[in-house]
């Protein structure tokens, strides 16, 4: 049990009223009788506010369920649907052509394309490695994955053969991205011998080598023939580095378990040490004892003699969490704060250590280089929704003293009336608004509950071609298109889930690109280093100048319905037990372990980077076929009990791993059934709740 202080009437966790006070508001040399009754205010504006908003959800489900059971057995009238989700106020009018108005973006979100990454907050070593992602090796990258088409490295030391394979990859690399006015990258003998093109890109030199500048990107191409690769390349290559991840969100919200105030206060804490410049995480590897730390900016000198500085760093975003939890860190007239608000305020003024003027607590580095705060806000629904942090955001810079939109916002299209509401949805936050990106589970899970009662749904696999899917993607991009976010924000493409399957990756995620998107996530520094090749090889801002409009609304608003679909008891058992084995997989390291975000290998044994929105579709998936009749609950209990063996097989080389099949009452395994038998009346289908609820039961023991 929790002792509260008391504050300005909220009640606050000592430590975390302690490290606001002396941590943050200190170095902001803000009174802190002031900053509570300005946050207790802004409680009492914006918690009723929350409340209504999430009232407003359940409403207009209600709705929509009982149109649903109205006309069980007719066949689906979408024009009527359309009128139907118009009366009640779930699609609102298209806005007039608008432009977005936000400016003091950085160059990294608005005039460059390239990769980000996302990465649990709470752990601080992952955190640290996605930040100095900025700069990769192409060499490593090539070398350690399937990326490169060549008989994998022998174990047991550097593997020269393999060594070669990259090196004369890195050197197809250069010939097609920086030409030479004369012969190939191949026949060099050294930096001398490099006879440049005017169009070549060359920017200048580093300590290290040559350095230039492609499509907005960096190359650097390093030399050093005392270097074990460099020693065996005729030109004394030792490495070519990619600029890579720009910017990169550490993660508040889907990809941790955090549920209390301990929780919340690791993630606020190494959010002020990126900010401040100054997190540190000690480990042991190979019997050495390593310190990562933020990397060092990179110094290059022009044909001039001048110095220049480029970060060494990502830009970093803080992804927030939305409107639907509380979290018992703080509480506010005998309940949980909206968890969201307290995001809000706490990252907030994080945030503004990095804005404020020279002496008033900037980092050692520096994040933003414009004046700018980057909020991501995810699973909003609707233009009201999006309104409503566009209000809080605005009380958040007067409690800070910041000036008017120095909070940026990233808006999430994850859920479905934002997709079928998306111009509003920007133009309700259009000054401040830095980028919208799309996410098929989440998506997905929100189809499905949003349509529970219509009637049975496309299997996973199938709902990748479905109509919907594909309007979702496409108007996401052209919409954002239509109101000027090109070259002012960015817009972007989900995740590519397999970190081992490089090669594919490499193959496929172009396509994000070709589809107008100027960044895209992937899994982990070295996935950003080679898909940072996707954007030397297409121009998307060139790309984007050439696409056509978005899609219709009425092709979004199709339900992936399995109508007149008779699948086999085979069939059925597939997909159970894939819904299954991935939603046991996850959970298991989420209630156990509070890991929120690992790889977790899926049915096939192919490693996945899970999050919380994969428990969403699997369950909502489970509850939609048990809602209507395509499988019992005998059928989902047999999937659950033979697929929580196959991951206690699979995780049995972790120490730490608890076995489902001797804990089938413990929480982890309680957690999942609850999430597939209580899944039709989770709110909105999420998840969180029935985590946090088994979560709390778990650390309590």
């Amino acid at each position: 049990m929790t002792n509260y202080v008391n504050r300005a009437g909220i009640e606050v966790d000592p430590a975390l009223a302690d490290f606001i006070e002396t941590e943050i508001l200190n170095a902001l040399e803000k009174d802190a009788d002031a900053f509570w009754q300005g946050f207790a205010a802004l409680l009492g504006e914006f918690a009723p506010r929350n409340r209504h908003l999430l009232e407003t959800r359940e409403e207009l489900q209600a709705k929509i369920d009982a149109w649903h059971v109205d006309r069980a057995g007719q066949a689906h009238d979408a024009e009527a649907y359309r009128a139907f989700l118009e009366e009640i106020g779930y699609l609102v009018p298209e806005p007039a052509p608008f432009t977005i108005g936000t400016d003091n973006v950085d160059p990294e979100i608005a005039t460059m394309a390239g990769p980000q990454l996302v990465v649990p907050i709470l752990n601080a070593r992952f955190l640290l490695n996605a930040a100095n992602a900025r700069w990769g090796s192409l060499y490593d990258a090539l070398y350690g994955t399937d990326a490169l088409d060549a008989p994998p490295p022998v174990s047991g030391g550097y593997d020269r053969k393999r060594g070669d394979a990259v090196i004369a990859e890195g050197r197809r690399f250069l010939d097609e991205i920086l030409p030479l006015a004369e012969g190939s990258w191949r026949d060099i003998s050294g930096a001398d011998d490099i006879h440049l093109s005017d169009e070549s890109g060359f920017v200048g030199k580093t300590d290290a080598g040559l350095l230039f500048r492609h499509n907005g990107l960096h190359i650097e191409v390093q030399f050093a023939s005392d270097h074990p690769v460099g020693r065996t390349d005729k030109a004394g290559i030792s490495d070519i580095v990619l600029e890579a991840a720009l910017t990169t969100i550490a993660d508040l919200e889907d990809s941790v378990a955090a549920v209390d105030a301990e929780d919340k206060l690791l993630g606020y804490r190494n959010w002020l040490g990126v900010i401040r410049g100054d997190l540190e995480e000690s480990f042991e590897k190979g019997g050495a004892k390593l310190t990562r730390r933020l990397c060092e900016d990179k110094i290059y000198r022009d044909a001039d003699g001048a110095d220049h500085r480029l970060p060494g760093r990502s830009l970093m975003f803080v992804r927030n969490v939305g409107h639907l939890m509380t979290n018992p860190a703080m509480r506010w007239q005998g309940g949980e704060i909206p968890e969201g608000i307290m995001d809000a305020v706490v990252t907030g003024a994080i945030g503004a250590l990095d804005v404020a003027g020279p002496g008033m607590g900037r980092g050692r580095f520096g994040n933003s280089r414009t004046g700018s705060i980057y909020i991501v806000k995810p699973k909003m629904h609707g233009p009201e929704e999006c309104a409503f942090t566009n209000d809080l955001f605005d009380t958040v810079e007067d409690l800070l003293g910041l000036a008017r939109h120095t909070m940026k916002v990233g808006v999430m299209d994850e859920e479905r009336r934002t997709s079928a509401n998306l111009g509003a949805c920007i133009q309700a936050v259009k000054d401040r608004i830095v980028f919208i990106n799309t996410g098929f589970l989440d998506r997905t899970g929100d189809e499905m509950h949003t349509s529970m009662r219509a009637g049975p749904m496309l299997r996973k696999g199938a709902m990748k071609g479905a109509p919907w899917l594909k309007a979702y993607e496409a108007r996401n991009v052209g919409i954002g298109l239509a109101h000027g976010l090109s070259g002012r924000a960015q817009i972007g493409k989900g995740m590519w889930a397999a970190p081992d399957l490089m090669g594919q990756m490499m193959i496929e995620k172009i396509g994000h690109l070709r589809a107008g998107a100027n960044t895209a996530w992937v899994p982990s520094p070295t996935a950003a280093t080679l898909h940072a090749i996707h954007y030397h090889r297409e121009d998307v801002f060139e790309i984007q100048k050439g696409l056509p409009d978005a899609a219709k609304l009425d092709e979004l608003l199709t339900i992936p319905l399995a109508n007149g679909v008779n699948w086999s008891d085979a069939e059925i058992r597939e997909e159970l037990d894939n819904n299954c084995q991935g939603l046991l997989g996850y959970v298991v390291r989420w209630i156990d372990q509070g890991v929120g975000c690992s790889k977790v290998p899926d049915i096939n044994d192919v490693g996945l980077m899970e999050d919380r929105a994969t428990l969403r579709i699997s369950s909502q998936h489970i509850a939609n076929w048990l809602l209507h009749g395509v499988v019992s609950e005998d059928q989902v209990m047999d999937a659950l009990t033979r697929m929580a063996a196959k991951v206690d097989a699979q995780n049995a080389g972790d120490p730490a791993y608890e076995p489902l099949l001797e804990n089938r009452d413990a929480p982890a395994f309680s957690a999942a059934k609850d999430l597939i038998f209580k899944g039709v009346s989770q709110p909105s289908g999420y998840t969180e709740p029935l985590l946090h609820e088994w979560r709390r039961v778990k650390k309590a023991g």
